[in-house]
């Protein structure tokens, strides 16, 4: 891809379209966006712009498209797959001054939000409502950020990822042009479905300006459990048994015991040191809630449970969701002179046992320290690989055990992003996912952005 590079005259034209204090080629906001917390090496923009409406968006991808200069949107820079990172350089622009919550509808369990909403802030104003939005990937995420990546979080096996949690969205495609996508109802049979287009996209279509997000009632009640096993494939085959018995937990969590190693040694939680899950069901009647955790425990039983431990008061459950929110920052700071990877890959749940027993087998093959943890309810499974950052063996080990099981879990039926996107570290795995039908993005792409001038580099093998 051959693209315009940035002259002083284009700087003040941009300035002229935002204002002088919204654009900068300073070179500390430069090397605040050329990174976000993954592996992937640095690339720094030529500029950064800091729009505060849907107008102005609309302005600069005009003028970008014009000139053929690439943009690149930022929320907080928490990507795990390089998704912000600007690989061609060009603009990027920082939705952090578009972060006003419009409107909350209580009536009809809407909120009407700019990208640049942290979706804790969301929900700390929405608490005296009763309501809140479900997905919850942790960090400081924008929902901007979280509908770009179709991200979901804990909460992911009963209130579904991003995609069904926004019903419409207002975007900016990349010739300056503003659409609206999807609607406020619940239901709509009318047309194709852009909506869902746009989401996952990770801002390579056009960017989203404004987003109605769908709300959900906050429970009455909850009850938690966590429970052991001698063995991280044991755990995961309770996870399968679990949603097999037509159980549906709020959350069900799987770490193995290094994390839980982790999680006593720095937080002093306390929990038996061997693979668990956290599980957690919400209701409304504290006899069913009861009831279920009592099914669970016959089915932990039968899966050999080595540890069983509920009726988990909030000030502990709250220490726990803390300490499962910060595990990858933990991870990370256990281990200076080391770059982590992250997988995040995602199986039918009859393939998570499968998936976890073989991550754990080929990580085992050699001496890097290694994480595995993931959203088990819903078939996705992570697992963190720490590298010494300048030790090309150590990464050449890491690249094989990450190609081995990603394509496994492909082979399965399954995909090699669960919720963290393509980004750049899964470009190479898309046609082996996607076959024919990568060639029909493509074409996706090359209509609604012809001159590829959003987040390029991202997502296509072929892009750079």
């Amino acid at each position: 891809m051959k693209f315009q590079s940035l002259t002083k005259k284009h700087i003040q034209l941009l300035k002229d379209i935002l204002s002088p204090e919204r654009v900068s080629s300073g070179q500390s906001n430069l090397d605040l966006h050329s990174i976000d917390q993954s592996h992937h090496p640095p690339s720094r923009p030529d500029a950064v712009l800091w729009p505060i409406n849907a107008q102005e968006v609309s302005d600069i991808l005009a003028f970008a498209s014009q000139e053929n200069i690439p943009v690149t949107a930022w929320g907080s820079g928490s990507s795990l797959e390089g998704n912000p990172i600007p690989v061609f350089k060009g603009l990027v622009l920082d939705f952090t001054y578009m972060n006003r919550i419009l409107q909350i509808r209580e009536k009809d369990f809407q909120a009407d939000v700019e990208p640049g909403v942290i979706y804790q802030r969301l929900n700390t104003r929405l608490k005296h409502t009763g309501l809140f939005f479900a997905p919850d990937p942790g960090a400081h995420a924008t929902i901007g950020g979280i509908i770009a990546n179709n991200a979901g979080g804990i909460r992911s096996v009963r209130y579904g990822s991003a995609r069904q949690n926004v019903l419409q969205i207002k975007v900016v495609l990349a010739n300056g042009e503003q659409i609206t996508a999807g609607s406020r109802s619940l239901k709509t049979s009318s047309g194709y479905d852009l909506l869902d287009l746009f989401v996952g996209s990770e801002g390579t279509l056009g960017l989203i300006t404004e987003a109605t997000v769908r709300l959900r009632g906050l429970p009455e009640r909850s009850v938690a459990a966590i429970v052991s096993f001698p063995s991280v494939k044991m755990a995961a085959k309770a996870v399968f048994d679990i949603i097999r018995s037509g159980l549906e937990p709020a959350a069900l969590e799987l770490m193995d015991t290094n994390c839980i190693r982790l999680i006593n040694r720095e937080d002093s939680i306390g929990i038996n040191e061997s693979p668990s899950l956290f599980i957690e069901f919400y209701g409304v009647a504290k006899a069913q809630l009861e009831q279920e955790m009592d099914m669970v425990r016959e089915i932990s039983r039968h899966a050999g449970t080595n540890g069983f431990v509920s009726g988990i008061g909030d000030r502990d459950r709250n220490a726990l969701l803390k300490a499962r929110y910060e595990l990858g920052e933990k991870i990370r700071r256990s281990h200076p002179g080391r770059t982590h990877i992250v997988l995040d890959v995602a199986v039918p749940i009859s393939s998570f046992p499968k998936t976890v027993s073989f991550a754990k087998q080929e990580s085992s093959v050699t001496d890097i320290p290694f994480y595995i943890f993931g959203h088990a309810g819903s078939g996705n499974l992570h697992l963190v690989l720490m590298g010494k950052t300048d030790d090309p063996t150590e990464w050449a080990a890491i690249d094989r055990i990450n190609e081995s099981i990603v394509e496994m879990a492909i082979r399965q039926g399954g995909t090699a992003t669960g919720e963290h996107g393509v980004g750049i570290g899964k470009k190479k795995f898309m046609f082996t996912e996607h076959g024919t039908g990568l060639k029909w993005m493509h074409n996706i792409k090359k209509l609604l952005d012809p001159q590829g001038i959003l987040n390029p580099g991202k997502i296509f093998p072929l892009s750079k």
